[in-house]
């Protein structure tokens, strides 16, 4: 896997490069502002971005309009955004387009490093890691969509869904067997008319509903 940070702070950089370095991860590239990024991935074409949301020279949405550029031009590229703070509205904006290889974590989760680590390879290989305080934002906003239709424990399963998780990782945090988890996406897959039929992921169209339906709520 190789990897280019994108992120303002020194500090926080360096770390992550060294972080990576020791999990396995070839970094390749680091910058500390959107149109370095831009021009890095362009010459250097990594398999994975890590760039933080708010970067020079505004310290506002640079990182996410750079990663949205990114995901235009080059749909294979895996990308995983970190962020100080909750900010949904940009987390909507990158994560309801492409779902394959994309991400959106607090740099607090950072500190777990064997879960960061975890979240990286998964982004990277197609997967997807979307933070839990994300997800737990966007369904206290959300209200009369087709959403309504899964149970507390659908909206649960649905939510781990959308952090990336598989049905055995899902089981583990719920402490339910992998057959239970398995029945619950089955119901939100027919309650969010998703038939097998479906020639797309059906995993990841669950979870686009789940947070295009989120969006709808604040239009």
């Amino acid at each position: 896997m190789r990897v280019v940070i994108a992120e303002d702070s020194v500090l926080l950089r360096e770390g992550l490069a060294r972080l990576m370095e020791i999990g396995g991860i070839e970094v390749i590239d680091t910058v500390g502002d959107a149109e370095a990024l831009l021009r890095s991935v362009e010459r250097d074409r990594p398999d994975l971005v890590v760039a933080d949301v708010r970067m020079p020279p505004d310290q506002s949405d640079e990182g996410v309009r750079a990663a949205l550029v990114l995901r235009r031009q080059y749909p294979d590229l895996a990308i995983l955004m970190l962020s100080q703070y909750v900010e949904e509205r940009y987390a909507v904006e990158l994560l309801t387009g492409q779902m394959r290889g994309i991400g959106y974590l607090l740099k607090d989760r950072v500190a777990d490093v064997a879960e960061f680590l975890a979240s990286l390879k998964r982004v990277a290989d197609g997967g997807t890691a979307l933070d839990p305080e994300v997800i737990s934002q966007l369904l206290v906003r959300r209200n009369g969509s087709e959403l309504d239709r899964l149970t507390p424990r659908e909206r649960e399963v649905l939510s781990h869904m959308a952090e990336g998780r598989s049905n055995a990782g899902i089981a583990a945090v719920l402490v339910l067997s992998e057959g239970a988890v398995s029945k619950h996406i089955n119901s939100i897959f027919t309650k969010l008319g998703l038939p097998p039929s479906d020639s797309g992921n059906r995993r990841v169209l669950a979870i686009l509903k789940f947070l295009q339906g989120n969006t709808k709520d604040r239009s």
